[in-house]
């Protein structure tokens, strides 16, 4: 297991590096192949984004995943009975106002700012460890992976991002800021995604962003997360895993 550390801007985060590697005062004792940002799903800082980070740190990397909700994201039991019940159309509809009283902070006034801010403040962590050398890369999930196409057109310096699942909607002029190569993953059957994807192709391709988008036939939206059995498919999350560890270790070289 990590640490549970604090950021600046108090933004509580989990901390994992390579084995070796020893959190506090940056006491880093083993090489790093960069740093790594890693911002979870809408349900907050679940296991399953410490589980990511777990892995990402046994590749070498030296990996931030910040509870982006202040840990307001619902408990880890009542995560599972949603996801049920978000699933199965003859409950759909009773568990609708739960989960609008569970989004509700995120439609709060700077909700967006203050979010961005957390995760900058991620990249300022890392960018603060000499051993990272500044090779700085972020993926996330659904909420996360929005949050990563944000951290791209508003940090310049930014190696690669790798949003899963995420929307992608900017202006032109700030889509003409991103710097970093960005590998993202779709599921075909997710609707909403995959009905904006091609207006995010052409507004990549006309700001100069180098933009793959990667999108799994059949697969819906979470498709990576093993802990939700609704959604999850093996071999579409093994390589999108396979391909994401190549491009990190690509673009972070």
């Amino acid at each position: 297991m990590g640490d549970m550390i604090t950021l600046a801007g108090d933004v509580p985060a989990y901390v994992k590096g390579p084995a070796g590697w020893r959190h506090g005062r940056h006491a880093v004792t083993v090489p790093l192949k960069g740093g790594l940002i890693v911002l979870h799903e809408v349900w907050g800082l679940v296991d399953h984004t410490k589980d990511v980070a777990d892995r990402f740190a046994a590749e070498g990397y030296l990996v931030v995943a910040p509870d982006l909700l202040g840990g307001v994201g619902p408990a880890p039991k009542l995560v599972a009975e949603l996801q049920g019940k978000m699933h199965d159309p003859k409950t759909r509809a009773e568990i609708q106002p739960q989960l609008r009283e569970l989004m509700a902070p995120m439609q709060a006034p700077g909700f967006g700012e203050k979010t961005l801010a957390g995760v900058r403040a991620c990249f300022d962590y890392l960018s603060g460890i000499d051993a990272v050398a500044g090779l700085i890369g972020i993926t996330g999930f659904c909420f996360g992976g929005s949050y990563s196409f944000s951290l791209a057109v508003a940090e310049p310096r930014l190696k690669a991002a790798v949003p899963f699942y995420g929307h992608g909607d900017f202006t032109p002029e700030q889509l003409r800021g991103i710097t970093a190569p960005i590998l993202a993953f779709y599921g075909e059957k997710d609707e909403r995604l995959m009905s904006s994807l091609p207006a995010l192709r052409s507004a990549m391709a006309e700001a100069g962003v180098d933009f793959t988008a990667v999108v799994y036939p059949d697969a819906s939206h979470a498709f990576f997360n093993d802990t939700n059995e609704w959604t999850y498919r093996e071999e579409d999350s093994d390589d999108a895993w396979s391909r994401t560890l190549e491009f990190f270790a690509d673009k972070l070289a």
